[in-house]
C-alpha cells in the first residue's frame, strides 16, 4: 500500500469516483478508502439502508420505485446530504454513483457550500471501450462477500471458488458483449456533461485505467495527496 504524510488542504479528503463498468472503479475504491480511512458512500447502498431502516427519506424513495418511476433528484440529494452529515464523514468521503448528471452536481456544490466544504477531486478512470467490454464480459463475483475476480486480469486461484471466503463465483446475466457495449456507451453519453463541468471547475484528474491496477492504484493516490 502507498502511504504519505501528505493529506490535501485541511486534511480531509473529498471526492467523487467516475468511471464506465469495467474500468475498475471498484478496487480502486477500496484503495482509496483503506488509504484515506474514509467511508465509500454508494448511492445504491444508502438507497437500500433507508429503505430497510424504514426512514422518511426510504419510504419517499420506495413509493418511486415501487411505481417503476426514477427518484426525483431533490430526494436523491436529500438521501446523499443526509449520509454526508453522519460522523463517519467529519474526515471525509468517497461518492461513487452520484452525482450523475450536471443539476445532481449543482445541488451537490450546494450541499457542500452549506455545510462549509468543498470537494477536493473528482477522479475519471479512462479505458477504451473495446477494452471494457472485454473485461466486463470476463468478470465473475462471488455470491457470498461480493469479491470481484476477471477469468483473464485477475483469476481467483481456486477457479470457480472465491480466494477471500470460499464461495461460488457467478457472472452476471447482464455482462454479455451486446448488453455491456450497450451499457457502456449510455455511460460514456450521460457523462460526458458531467465531466465537462467539473473540467470547467479545475477539479477534475483523469486517469488512465489500461495501465496496471498497481500503477492505477499509485496515480490515483497521488493525485488524491496532492503529490507531484
Amino acid at each position: 500500500m502507498i502511504s504519505s504524510n501528505t493529506m490535501p488542504g485541511d486534511g480531509k479528503m473529498r471526492t467523487i469516483l467516475l468511471g464506465p463498468p469495467g474500468a475498475g472503479k471498484g478496487t480502486q475504491a477500496a484503495v482509496i478508502i483503506n488509504e484515506f480511512h474514509v467511508p465509500h458512500i454508494s448511492t445504491g447502498d444508502i438507497f437500500r439502508y433507508n429503505i430497510k431502516q424504514g426512514t422518511e427519506l426510504g419510504k419517499q424513495a420506495k413509493s418511486y420505485m415501487d411505481q417503476g418511476l426514477l427518484v426525483p433528484d431533490e430526494l436523491v440529494v436529500a438521501i446523499v446530504e443526509d449520509r454526508l452529515k453522519q460522523e463517519d464523514c467529519k474526515n471525509g468521503f468517497l461518492l461513487d454513483g452520484f452525482p450523475r448528471t450536471v443539476p445532481q452536481a449543482e445541488a451537490l456544490d450546494h450541499v457542500l457550500e452549506t455545510m462549509g466544504v468543498s470537494l477536493d477531486k473528482v477522479v475519471n478512470i479512462e479505458v477504451d471501450k473495446d477494452k471494457l467490454v472485454k473485461r466486463v464480459v470476463g468478470r465473475r463475483i462471488c455470491k457470498e462477500c461480493g469479491a470481484t475476480f476477471h477469468v483473464e486480469f485477475n483469476p481467483s486461484s481456486k477457479g470457480e471458488i472465491c480466494d477471500q471466503c470460499g464461495g461460488k463465483l457467478y457472472q452476471r446475466e447482464d455482462d454479455t458483449e451486446a448488453t455491456v457495449s450497450k451499457r457502456i456507451e449510455v455511460y460514456l453519453t450521460e457523462t460526458q456533461p458531467l465531466i465537462q463541468y467539473y473540467q470547467g471547475r479545475g477539479i477534475l484528474v483523469v486517469i488512465d485505467g489500461e495501465q496496471d491496477i498497481e500503477e492505477v492504484s499509485k496515480r490515483i493516490v497521488k493525485v488524491l495527496r496532492r503529490e507531484s
